[in-house]
């Protein structure tokens, strides 16, 4: 069991820290001025990667989570567990709105500002902070 959960604490990082870098490229797309073509072809190009990447990450990170929960029976029944799996459903729809946002930044639909993607790159921040205090801490 400690394999197990030795690497989804190594995929649940990777997961993290892409999901952290992704959106200060759209910060940085956001702020690519109209006439800078190639700029903004290279930035999209490594969201794209980044994206890819990330999603690669995920998929170990949420496999090694479900069979710690359910071949080990770890957090089986816990209040912190439900807890720590609702944060869980907020980082996949949040992974989900990253690809949606680069589909509407490629075809240039995304009217948010650099501002707004700074507060959007915030999120997981939230999300890691309160699954590891769950997870360590079992408030409840």
């Amino acid at each position: 069991m400690l394999w197990v959960k030795a690497f989804h604490i190594v995929f649940v990082a990777s997961w993290f820290a892409g999901l952290f870098y992704l959106p200060r490229i759209y910060v940085n797309l956001a702020m690519v001025p109209a006439a800078s073509g190639a700029e903004r072809e290279r930035l999209l190009l490594m969201a794209g990667k980044l994206l890819r990447f990330t999603t690669l990450l995920a998929i170990p990170a949420l496999g090694l989570g479900l069979w710690l929960w359910l071949g080990y029976g770890i957090g089986r029944g816990a209040g912190w567990m439900h807890a720590k799996l609702a944060v869980v459903l907020l980082t996949i729809g949040y992974h989900h709105a990253c690809a949606v946002l680069l589909r509407k930044l490629r075809s240039g639909g995304s009217q948010h500002s650099h501002r707004w993607y700074r507060w959007f790159n915030e999120l997981p921040v939230l999300f890691l902070v309160v699954a590891v205090v769950l997870v360590v801490v079992k408030p409840f």
